[in-house]
């Protein structure tokens, strides 16, 4: 099933990348350096622009622009940015009045300004469907569209005739159709958009370009860094008067925060185009994204070009945080589910398999701070949704960096740190257990053990 697929991923194997970008040598100054060539960190550098054209930016990536979680995800984008309204209700019952104000006009803003500036990322803003595929699962979605309806969103819930003719597929059996709280978009376009309009605003951008260490200078925050292929191209130095840190799942520069994300490991694959036949089979009418209900959950997507996106499932924590972008274990699981989902497919190729990894945290939300003396501020930990709050910690990052009290800053989801997780080696095991009891609960009718109710009460984000 999956033995011709190409072990690349399927956003950014294709032209139209922009670049490439020169690797840093020597020495540069700048007003504020980024580092991270993803989305966090080019919408920074775009925002930061715009806020002041005279700010010299300058930023890093390590690899090249697109080459982590930001070209390589799903390519779902949503207004929440507590991981869904369920967990930032239960997590910040006083805030997320305030908390869902902000996602909604984070993604709104990020419509605008792709539709300013002509970015071709196939946006499309049609929401998504979350299905039940046990049981226990029906009962759930329905208190999901009365708290959906509660906080003023568009939700309908769909029973097992309902959600078939939608969406034709024997293993729903029911759902629950969200509409104008996300959408579609391609991911890789949305990052190569904004590195083109950051260069035309005049953002020095560097590809290969690794930054090794940061250490406090008098006048602001001295960056060194490891240039071209593998570092052997030579070194350099930077000297920044701010720093924002985009790392995502890589291993953060500033050690401390090292314990607060765990880098978990998903896979992917793409089925090749579609026939106008298969897809008359599947209904799917409005080409929404589609997640099951599950623990353990699935989520896809059509493309533009008329194939069907299929990942999620297997969450892999590796000892150590180290991963492979390959597991055929994983992608043969996937085809097996996607093959039982829509078994009319029977016969269709698969064309891409990949993997990446997410920056997960305890509580499944993303976390900001400072440190330095204030010169350097991070955003990371957006655990699957940072396609859209992505936009929202680059702001956030930019707001500390300016000591300014606003409307981003003052919730408790960002004032906060969520819990850490423990060191290796006790992590890998506390980390595995927790797999385990997820898909125990997930077989025992979601029913959740002791390990699983003590994680709920200190605000651990499984429940979401």
């Amino acid at each position: 099933m999956i033995e011709d697929a190409a072990p690349r991923v399927f956003w950014t194997d294709r032209p139209g990348a922009p670049g490439p970008y020169e690797p840093l040598h020597g020495r540069a100054v700048a007003d504020l350096l980024i580092v991270g060539g993803g989305l966090t960190g080019l919408w920074a550098a775009v925002l930061a622009k715009q806020e002041n054209p005279a700010c010299d930016v300058v930023l890093v990536e390590r690899r090249s622009i697109a080459y982590g979680a930001s070209g390589r995800n799903g390519g779902f984008i949503s207004d929440s940015l507590t991981h869904g309204l369920a967990h930032g209700a239960r997590m910040w019952p006083d805030e997320i009045g305030t908390l869902l104000a902000l996602g909604r006009a984070n993604l709104a803003a990020i419509a605008e300004f792709v539709a300013a500036h002509g970015i071709d990322a196939d946006l499309r803003l049609v929401g998504k469907t979350t299905v039940a595929v046990a049981p226990y699962q029906v009962a759930e979605l329905r208190a999901a569209e009365r708290l959906h309806r509660a906080h003023g969103e568009d939700a309908v819930f769909l029973d097992r005739d309902e959600m078939r003719a939608d969406i034709a597929s024997p293993t729903y059996l029911g759902g629950l159709r969200l509409r104008g709280t996300g959408g579609l978009v391609d991911p890789a376009a949305l990052t190569w958009g904004l590195a083109r309009v950051a260069e035309r605003l005049g953002v020095r951008l560097h590809e290969d370009t690794e930054v090794t260490g940061l250490a406090r200078g008098r006048s602001g925050v001295e960056a060194t860094v490891r240039c071209g292929r593998a570092g052997r191209a030579g070194r350099g130095v930077v000297h920044a008067g701010q720093v924002l840190l985009a790392t995502n799942a890589f291993p953060p520069l500033l050690r401390r925060l090292r314990a607060f994300v765990l880098p978990v490991w998903d896979y992917a694959l793409v089925t090749e185009p579609l026939s106008a036949a298969q897809w008359e089979s599947l209904g799917w009418r409005e080409r929404q994204g589609v997640t099951d209900a599950g623990n353990r959950f699935h989520y896809y997507r059509p493309t533009a070009d008329g194939r069907i996106l299929w990942g999620g499932y297997d969450a892999v924590y590796n000892f150590g945080g180290r991963g492979t972008e390959q597991r055929d274990a994983t992608h043969r699981r996937l085809a097996r589910h996607f093959f039982a989902t829509f078994p009319q497919l029977a016969g269709v190729r698969f064309t891409h398999r990949w993997g990446g990894a997410i920056d997960s945290t305890t509580r499944f939300t993303p976390f900001f701070g400072t440190a330095m003396g204030g010169r350097v501020a991070y955003a990371l930990g957006y655990t699957g949704l940072g396609v859209g709050a992505s936009r929202f910690g680059a702001l956030v990052g930019l707001d500390l960096l300016a000591r300014r009290s606003t409307e981003r800053t003052r919730p408790r989801m960002v004032r906060r740190h969520p819990v850490p997780f423990p060191p290796e080696p006790l992590r890998w095991p506390v980390v595995e257990f927790t797999r385990r009891e997820l898909a125990r609960a997930d077989e025992n009718e979601g029913r959740r053990g002791r390990w699983l109710r003590l994680l709920d009460r200190f605000g651990i984000g499984f429940n979401s």
